[in-house]
């Protein structure tokens, strides 16, 4: 039977980490922070991997990630851009108005359906997820999969000293994901609490242990036509909105709501680590050095 495929996010533009982060070395034969995904996922029985990427980046993609990967596991990209999948009317409106970017993670997921045969997962490409998450995911993912799946973190595990962050604040119940909240200005703030800050300024206390989405995703292949339809909705709402995006986390609270699909929470405990900003980057390459002095990981990954 074929194993399941992982699907990473490579599309983004890193605006507060100053630069392509999901490229940035980490480890000491070269390797970036989703080499280390990839490498948990084989060894957890994924089939190969799908890498959602710009044209603007082919080049050093191939040259920094695929080139490497590429010899040891099966990879496939595909584009991301802004009239990728979209309707050429809502398209040129938008262009017009200024806008750059695509339109967020389930766009993203979207220009990846045509690679996708079998169950999946979604991860970003500029977070560590762990071993333990890939392991949850790929024995969820084999066999006759009609669930989803999230792998939730701890929100104290995910904070950034740097600065705020964007995290999808998860309800679960007996299991299973009932809502999913996004907060875009997460912080911990002088008195060691947590906050999310709102657009109006008010504050929204969290407890430590919060469950939140980092995008760590299990999805079956039946799931396209309703993503597909909250994505147009969400142009038909949003398309004239230059800074408006279509957030995974956002579109798995869809379909909970709607009764479309039901998410299962994977219990695994994983760490997680992140290069949200510039500063974040010596923390990721410090742990790395970290776990594969413990023989989590060998030296250089795909000489193994």
């Amino acid at each position: 039977m074929k194993g399941p495929i992982l699907v990473v996010l490579a599309a983004g533009m890193g605006s507060r980490y100053g630069g392509l982060k999901q490229m940035d070395r980490v480890g000491k034969s070269g390797e970036v922070l989703l080499d280390y995904s990839v490498f948990d996922a084989k060894r957890a029985g994924f089939a190969k991997a799908v890498f959602i990427i710009r044209h603007d980046i082919e080049k050093d993609f191939q040259e920094l990630v695929l080139d490497r990967i590429g010899s040891a596991f099966p990879c496939d990209t595909v584009f991301q851009e802004l009239d990728s999948i979209v309707p050429p009317a809502v398209f040129e409106e938008s262009r017009k108005l200024g806008r750059s970017k695509p339109w967020g993670t389930t766009h993203a997921l979207l220009c990846a359906e045509g690679k996708i045969d079998a169950p999946f997962a979604v991860i970003n490409a500029d977070d560590f997820y762990g071993r333990e998450s890939f392991e949850a995911l790929g024995s969820f993912l084999k066999g006759d999969v009609s669930e989803g799946a999230i792998v939730p973190y701890s929100l104290h595990k995910t904070l950034s000293p740097q600065g705020t962050v964007s995290r999808g604040v998860c309800e679960i119940e007996n299991g299973l994901l009932v809502s999913v909240d996004e907060l875009t200005a997460i912080a911990r703030e002088a008195d060691g609490k947590i906050y999310n800050t709102g657009p109006d300024g008010a504050k929204r206390c969290l407890p430590e242990d919060t469950p939140v989405s980092m995008n760590c995703w299990g999805f079956p292949t039946g799931i396209f036509p309703a993503l597909r339809r909250y994505f147009d909705e969400f142009l038909a709402e949003k398309a004239k909105d230059i800074k408006g995006e279509s957030y995974l986390p956002l579109a798995a609270d869809w379909f909970v709501r709607s009764g479309l699909l039901d998410i299962r929470a994977l219990e695994a405990d994983p760490e997680w680590f992140g290069v949200t900003y510039k500063e974040d980057r010596e923390v990721a390459v410090n742990r790395i050095d970290r776990l594969a002095g413990q023989g989590v990981y060998p030296p250089a990954l795909w000489n193994a």
